[in-house]
């Protein structure tokens, strides 16, 4: 891996070189920003750097082929760690960082790094998905993160501090990383044959956000094809909401039984639907639909909220199809009146 490879976030890997130059990095970070971003490939750079004796620590560039890296890379360095939220689960089971009932503090995370580096260097460990501790993981880490030695470095990896305890965010570095432009997710969606041309590419880079991850998931086939009906059904202004409602749950639960796979599938769905709101109303500004389009966005962006937050789906489903049929039944009002107004003029 080199850094040539992680795009839009040269500012933050100067701040690391200039820290490194002057031997005043810092043992926690808090990585915070929306995902899909490069987030994690970042800390898994320099993680490499961290732990690779032949770094340049002018550049923090890795050598990428010794020992040290490949096993960073492969997940078996001993002085590395990477905790991840299973497949499956809404939270960062406690036992992966304190051990099990039967034998805590004697194994899990935090056990292995009072143990002193097999290396005799620095102990490097990236909790991913840190948005899912829950409190008594968050309270386990908490006195690790207030006795940290200065040869071990955390990264929690976030989309936002404020889903961190304050008493987190203040033992951490925090590191803000922005959305990348549209130019680099269209980039890289060519770049890695994910769509058949520059146009898809653009429109696709436009509507993720600045996350190559979600751009990614918006490709794909299905999904696609999804975002068709989809479109075909709010252009008709949702003749059955139930039937309707019956297809959304189904379409969301056919992407598997993981928690976090159907709720992703529905962030997409929203964000569909949310694109073609703002489409309308782009091509209706100052017509009497305007405030009800801007509902209708605001309907779309509170589930997508929602749905971030762990709000049941079913019920979050039902809510916004009811509120979708609610305010797409006063634009069909609207249009009528409007067409009225026409004939008798």
């Amino acid at each position: 891996m080199s850094w040539q490879n992680i795009f839009g976030h040269d500012r933050i890997l100067a701040c690391f070189q200039r820290c490194i130059a002057r031997g005043r990095l810092p043992s926690s970070f808090l990585f915070v920003g929306p995902a899909g971003i490069g987030k994690r490939t970042f800390a898994m750079q320099l993680a490499e750097a961290l732990l690779c004796p032949n770094t340049d620590l002018s550049t923090l560039e890795a050598c990428g082929c010794c020992d040290s890296c490949r096993q960073v890379q492969a997940r078996s360095h001993l002085d590395f760690e990477l905790i991840e939220l299973e497949r499956d689960k809404s939270h960062i089971r406690v036992e992966a960082l304190i051990g099990g009932l039967e034998h805590r503090m004697r194994e899990g995370l935090l056990y292995r790094l009072a143990m002193k580096s097999f290396h005799g260097g620095r102990k490097v460990v990236i909790i991913e998905d840190a948005d899912h501790l829950n409190r008594a993981g968050t309270s386990a880490l908490l006195k690790t993160l207030e006795e940290l030695s200065a040869d071990t470095i955390i990264i929690l990896i976030g989309t936002s501090r404020h889903r961190q305890l304050p008493t987190i965010q203040s033992r951490c570095q925090v590191i803000r990383f922005q959305p990348l432009d549209a130019e680099i997710v269209a980039k890289l969606l060519l770049d890695q044959d994910l769509v058949p041309d520059t146009d898809q590419a653009r429109r696709v880079a436009e509507m993720a956000g600045g996350s190559i991850g979600r751009a990614a998931d918006l490709v794909d086939p299905e999904l696609w094809a999804f975002r068709g009906e989809l479109h075909s059904v709010l252009q008709r202004r949702i003749p059955d909401p139930t039937a309707f409602t019956k297809e959304l749950i189904e379409f969301v639960d056919a992407v598997g039984h993981g928690n976090m796979l159907r709720r992703c599938r529905l962030h997409q769905v929203l964000l569909f639907a949310t694109e073609f709101y703002r489409q309308q109303l782009r091509e209706s500004i100052g017509d009497s639909n305007t405030e009800t389009l801007n509902e209708l966005i605001d309907c779309g962006l509170e589930a997508m909220s929602l749905t971030d937050q762990n709000a049941n789906l079913a019920t979050l489903q039902h809510w916004w199809v009811d509120e979708l049929a609610h305010l797409n039944a006063r634009l069909a009002s609207n249009n009528d009146n409007s067409a009225l107004q026409r004939v008798n003029s």
